[in-house]
């Protein structure tokens, strides 16, 4: 097999005026590449017959990749040894050139290593940067991708667009994490009443509406948990990790702000529950909610 290359890196040697040492080893080193090629690909699709996990297929896929990179670097160090230095040699008169003409890529490469290093957000975190905003389904070393959600006028759902972003934002851009230190956020539900309801019994009704949602109930025993077990990098503390209602009075009615922690994914369906039983209790008279004048027309 050696003597066969190493003829044909002759062949080609003589057609096209280069060396014919380089050709031999520019050959081994396609041929090296491409086994290792072919049998991480084995590798993957073993790997997914076995593991029917969406998650656990990318991370085994992802860390393959990984490997599948550093044994490429070993393999190509290896085999261009002797030679390195005169490659190195000429790198160095055109580093500048390059630098000025891929800048921009460069800069996405080390912003990747940062993300990689600080840890600034991971896969599934939830972010906002640069008015996109959406779950971390990607990272790579020049960019990353977002599944966007929408507004949370909308629920913040996913809208089923792939968002791709160059890691230099991170630079560039504040960044909101959702999720980086604590799974759970805190929300505010605005519910308006007429002035002429009961605030103590209003309250009351919310108040064991809300207590009777189980997703909400969980969560302040699991945020003290978090809590307590908080990186002392941050100075993070909360006085009050269950509900709470604050009222405000505006000019024709009265406003009821329920402010509880919540998971972000599952904001639209607490939401919905809470509100389907408020419109329940306001059917059958035992809770008032405002009416506009334009509707009560």
């Amino acid at each position: 097999m050696n003597n066969i290359i190493f003829e044909f890196s002759n062949y080609i040697g003589k057609n096209i005026n280069i060396k014919n040492e380089y050709i031999y080893l520019l050959l081994i080193t396609i041929i090296c590449l491409g086994t290792i090629r072919i049998f991480s690909e084995s590798i993957k699709k073993i790997i997914i017959k076995k593991d029917g996990d969406h998650k656990s297929k990318y991370i085994h896929n992802h860390r393959i990749m990984i490997i599948n990179n550093i044994i490429s670097f070993i393999i190509i160090f290896l085999i261009w040894d002797s030679y390195l230095k005169n490659i190195i040699t000429i790198i160095s008169f055109i580093s500048a050139a390059i630098t000025i003409a891929l800048r921009e890529i460069i800069f996405n490469y080390f912003a990747g290593i940062y993300i990689k290093i600080k840890k600034i957000f991971k896969v599934e975190d939830r972010i906002e940067i640069n008015d996109f905003k959406g779950d971390i389904i990607n990272i790579n070393l020049l960019s990353f991708e977002i599944l966007e959600i929408s507004d949370s006028e909308y629920g913040e759902q996913s809208t089923g667009k792939i968002i791709h972003i160059p890691n230099s934002y991170i630079f560039t851009h504040p960044i909101k994490n959702y999720v980086k230190e604590f799974k759970y956020i805190w929300h505010e539900m605005i519910i308006k009443i007429p002035y002429n309801a009961d605030i103590k019994t209003s309250k009351n009704i919310i108040y064991k509406i809300v207590n009777n949602n189980q997703t909400i109930t969980s969560i302040p025993k699991k945020m003290k948990r978090q809590i307590d077990n908080v990186d002392l990098t941050y100075r993070i503390y909360f006085s009050k990790l269950e509900p709470i209602i604050y009222t405000k009075v505006v000019d024709d009615h009265i406003e009821l702000y329920l402010r509880f922690l919540i998971h972000p994914k599952k904001i639209r369906n607490v939401e919905d529950d809470i509100w389907l039983k408020l419109l329940d209790a306001n059917k059958k008279g035992e809770f008032m909610l405002y009416k506009f004048e334009s509707n009560m027309i």
